[in-house]
């Protein structure tokens, strides 16, 4: 569905992208990550044809985004990180103005809008204006006006960016039901979102990409020392020297949990808990807690984009 081939862009001297390359499949939901300044916005820019590549392309539907841009870009929905709102707009107008400007005909305009307002919750806000609304419904205006053309593709570049919680939760539920009916590229710095919603994800860091596979091949493939956690109800001075000396493991944080029991942090190759479990036993320690820590896609972006 999406191609970028051999993707460069440069702003005057500065190399915001360098000769990257991915496909994303139809149906896919892929996250799109990097730290800022990483060109994640400037390559999006490139796939909807906001701005031309210097080097490589882009093929939708294998159509080059330089030779068809106008065809490339009805087939994509676009939202921006600054979401492209008239402010003194009444909402319902601002709406059908975009379906005008997507050339959608006169007498299928009505029937969008409503399709729009369903999908994205937008009853009680048709008759307000746009700068009356909150920054959780101008967002879903937003994706109201990247969708009313009925794109198989949307691309959304941080659209929970500066939400409350409980906003970041209805953006967050709108696009996985979104994800169901179209081709999704999504940015977004809370991984959470990119672990619990996305089929793929793809990571670049200073302008090439670092990293393209599942939440679970990323986590799989990280490299690094095994993390496990023992609290214990009593013998923490005994635990202390004979953790503090044990072969198979080191000892990276010792303290006080919220509960006042002794816990111990260990660092190891591999994973400890059987061997940590029956260590405990033989010297009948009161074991309260003994928990491996999870590797997760925080792990993996800060592994591969830290400098």
């Amino acid at each position: 569905m999406i191609e970028v081939q051999n993707l460069s862009k440069s702003y005057g001297p500065v190399e915001a992208v360098r000769s990257i390359s991915f496909q994303v499949n139809q149906g896919e939901v892929v996250g799109f990550l990097g730290p800022n300044g990483a060109g994640k916005s400037t390559t999006m820019k490139v796939m909807t044809g906001y701005l031309p590549p210097n080097e490589g392309t882009v093929l939708v539907d294998g159509l080059d985004i330089r030779e068809n841009a106008l065809p490339v870009r009805q087939r994509i929905g676009y939202l921006p990180e600054s979401t492209p709102l008239y402010s003194d707009m009444i909402t319902y107008d601002y709406l059908e103005f975009v379906a005008a400007m997507r050339e959608i005909p006169a007498g299928d305009r009505a029937g969008r809008i409503r399709a729009m307002t369903n999908a994205c919750g937008l009853h009680d806000v048709l008759s307000k204006r746009v700068d009356a609304l909150s920054k959780g419904y101008r967002q879903r205006v937003g994706l109201a006006q990247a969708m009313i053309h009925d794109p198989p593709i949307l691309i959304l570049d941080e659209p929970t960016s500066g939400l409350d919680p409980n906003q970041i939760v209805e953006i967050r539920d709108l696009i996985r039901m979104i994800g169901k009916e179209r081709t999704v590229v999504l940015s977004t710095h809370i991984l959470s979102e990119v672990q619990a919603s996305c089929d793929r994800v793809i990571i670049i860091d200073n302008g090439a990409l670092v990293a393209d596979g599942t939440p679970e091949e990323l986590r799989s493939g990280l490299s690094g020392e095994e993390q496990v956690s023992i609290t214990l109800l009593d013998g923490e001075e005994e635990a202390a020297e004979i953790l503090g000396s044990w072969e198979l493991a080191e000892v990276v944080e010792h303290g006080m949990d919220d509960n006042g029991e002794s816990y111990f942090m260990l660092s190891s190759p591999t994973d400890i808990r059987a061997e940590l479990f029956r260590l405990a036993v033989s010297h009948n320690w009161t074991l309260t807690g003994l928990n491996r820590k999870t590797k997760n896609l925080e792990d993996v972006f800060r592994q591969l984009t830290s400098s």
